[in-house]
């Protein structure tokens, strides 16, 4: 120590002080620097290699070419959204004159029978979780009762209120939470999860004192979780999953929690493969480190809810576990109800109080707001209400029997195909598809071509199939197997075909190291949704 004392010393003895003082601070700032650069979640390569190809699109030859071929993107996605709607007049401006009943549901009865998938004879995955004419007919008259209602004002809407709670309640029993657990109802999954994230991230900040909020997720939790981290500046922390069962790695998850930590999350199952997630082991890290833990039943918890009393045994996901703090799962999914109806459950009142937003100076007067919107449809809440109660326990019960049953009994049949593998196993009503024979997307575009839609999923390429109550009807599940089976033939006979279409496009955006050009690609599909010919070319 003093030989490295006397040659600082040696070597500062000439300097003036102001001159030690520069020296020193920009040696500590410079060493900061170099720290942080290196020690971020991306390698030094992969940040480089982004860096690399973002600077390639400053090159004015290798920018012309990637606009080119965006705007050919931007074409073809334009035409597919006039194909789907088969020529049909768009209505650009006002009609000079307001149309009568009649001709209104005219317009709206031709708008519904637009589109190439017979969703209502089972054959698109998810989407449409029942199709029974009563319960669209008793929902269409309970929206239409409580239409123009709006739970902000309890004063002049306490009935839609009352209905709110039941509907919270309800599902805080169905998930075995006592007196003390508590909730909203919400538009739907992804807002359930945003403010199950807000709520962390402020309880966070003012219990735990943490300004730089991160979250621990597995790869396969929704983006719901990606949009929130967006929108509230909370890191995201994704971990890998096992890669026989596809649930999240329980010591990859230990691993990435930091002093910065607000929240675990688990998902019962995850949208990609349809697998259940570890929740007992979450949530026992949870409890270990002090940490709340969500669970995201969004997609099947009101299935596993009844799944024991149907005869399915499940592993504990909800509030029988004590770290869990927060359950988010969607009413407008196995809960029968319109789109877009959702609950987010919390343990404890403290926890729902940060998901709530106060303003406390407005001239408007005090406001309060329990989820991100401030109107909301009180008609959604009604119909929801009214679709529990119009399915009772019971048949819910009955619901979930015929699902899983129908399920495990797809399930039991592609395992028995060659050429393919399922991803871990289902918990629910997910099948996820892959093949290590052949590219999965064949059987996509093979699918395709009967009539059947199912969601494309990527790293590694893979379909999957949500089996829902509209496929439970009779010869449906008979139906895709056949279908499926004679697509895996074709395939065997034609070893050359390649993908096609778009899905040819998904299957080559995942080889693009460049993920921004990806993003603009979405962009552009988006805007499609969007898309209005012009006058002109509506005359033509």
């Amino acid at each position: 120590m003093d030989s490295v004392k006397g040659l600082i010393n040696n070597s500062f003895k000439e300097k003036e002080p102001w001159q030690i003082v520069t020296i020193t601070t920009t040696t500590v700032l410079g060493a900061v620097w170099v720290w942080n650069f290196i020690h971020q979640d991306e390698t030094l390569f992969e940040r480089g290699r982004k860096k690399i190809f973002q600077l390639a699109r400053y090159i004015p030859s290798i920018r012309e070419k990637v606009e080119r071929e965006l705007n050919s993107l931007n074409d073809t996605f334009e035409k597919e959204s006039l194909d789907r709607l088969k020529n049909v007049k768009f209505i650009t401006k006002l009609p000079e004159q307001g149309l009568n009943d009649d001709q209104v549901m005219e317009h709206i009865k031709n708008l519904m029978q637009i589109g190439g998938y017979d969703w209502q004879s089972g054959k698109v995955s998810g989407t449409v979780y029942r199709h029974d004419q009563k319960l669209i007919e008793l929902m269409a008259n309970v929206y239409g009762l409580a239409s123009y209602t709006n739970p902000l004002h309890p004063d002049v809407f306490p009935g839609v209120c009352k209905m709110e709670a039941e509907v919270v309640r309800i599902s805080c029993r169905l998930f075995h939470g006592d007196d003390a657990t508590c909730g909203t109802m919400t538009m739907g999954g992804t807002e359930s999860i945003l403010l199950a994230c807000k709520a962390y991230r402020d309880y966070a900040r003012d219990v735990k004192g943490i300004k730089h909020p991160e979250m621990v997720i597995p790869i396969t939790a929704h983006s719901a979780f990606d949009k929130a981290g967006q929108f509230l500046k909370i890191k995201v922390r994704a971990v890998p999953v096992n890669p026989h069962s596809y649930t999240v790695s329980i010591d990859a998850m230990k691993r990435a929690i930091t002093k910065n930590t607000i929240m675990l999350v688990g998902s019962t199952p995850n949208f990609p493969y349809g697998t259940c997630d570890n929740i007992e082991a979450i949530s026992e890290l949870g409890l270990k480190y002090n940490i709340p833990v969500h669970v995201d039943a969004c997609l099947g918890g009101f299935l596993l809810c009844f799944m024991p009393d149907a005869g399915f045994p499940v592993a504990s996901f909800d509030f029988k576990l004590p770290g869990v703090t927060s359950i988010s799962a969607d009413t407008h999914k196995y809960g029968y109800a319109p789109k877009g109806s959702s609950v987010i459950l919390y343990r404890e009142k403290k926890y729902r109080h940060y998901q709530y937003t106060i303003t406390t100076d407005w001239p408007g007067g005090i406001y309060g707001s329990p989820t991100v919107s401030g109107s909301r449809a009180g008609g959604i809440i009604a119909a929801c209400w009214a679709a529990m109660m119009y399915f009772g326990y019971d048949g819910y019960l009955s619901s979930t029997k015929k699902i899983i049953e129908t399920t495990k009994y797809i399930e039991t049949e592609l395992r028995k195909m060659d050429g393919l593998f399922i991803f871990g196993t289902p918990g629910t009503s997910v099948i996820a598809l892959g093949s290590h024979q052949f590219h999965i997307y064949l059987l996509s575009e093979g699918l395709t071509s009967r009539g059947w839609n199912l969601n494309a999923l990527q790293f590694p390429s893979a379909i999957h199939l949500c089996v829902t109550h509209v496929h439970t009807q009779p010869g449906i599940a008979d139906s895709f197997l056949d279908d499926i089976r004679n697509i895996l033939a074709e395939i065997k006979n034609n070893t050359d075909e390649s993908v096609k279409g778009r899905l040819a496009l998904y299957g080559m955006s995942q080889k693009l190291p460049d993920r921004t050009v990806v993003s603009d690609l979405t962009k552009l599909f988006i805007d499609s949704m969007y898309f209005t010919p012009k006058e002109e070319e509506e005359k033509n």
